[in-house]
């Protein structure tokens, strides 16, 4: 996935930059942990991710009742090259306000409720659902 920021063309890769340097703007919300995803970093609470950082933005996870409050701030989608490299496409992952780069207590409301969002998502209750699967081993190797 490569995201396009809202005044930019193209973005561009980065290395993965201090893995701290948003403790203090998070710090009403809670425990975060920055991971490396693809290209970008990835914005993880409680073990889900619940947003991902591209050039310096930070983008939220959303679904269909979450996203109108993104939209209302004129905030954009986190858009990416489809993999035919022709068709751009829109995520759910919406930019933050920019107000809320300055308001840590803010930010937690909506933190919370991407976090919810992403417990409430397809794919996340497909990940639990396969770590909660009792008995899964790795599979053998046939021998030649």
């Amino acid at each position: 996935l490569h995201t396009t920021p809202p005044n930019a063309t193209h973005c561009s890769v980065r290395t993965m930059a201090d893995p701290h340097r948003f403790d203090d703007l998070f710090s009403e919300f809670g425990p975060i942990k920055l991971r490396r995803f693809f290209g970008g970093e990835g914005i993880v609470a409680d073990d889900v991710m619940i947003g991902m950082v591209f050039d310096d933005i930070i983008y939220f996870h959303t679904m269909e009742g979450t996203r109108a409050a993104f939209v209302a701030e004129g905030c954009k989608p986190c858009t990416g090259l489809k993999r035919c490299k022709t068709e751009m496409i829109a995520t759910q992952w919406y930019a933050l306000p920019e107000r809320l780069y300055d308001d840590p207590e803010e930010l937690a409301a909506w933190a919370r409720i991407a976090l919810e969002a992403m417990r409430n998502s397809e794919t996340e209750k497909k990940k639990r659902a396969k770590r909660a699967r009792p008995g899964k081993t790795a599979k053998k190797k046939k021998k030649r």
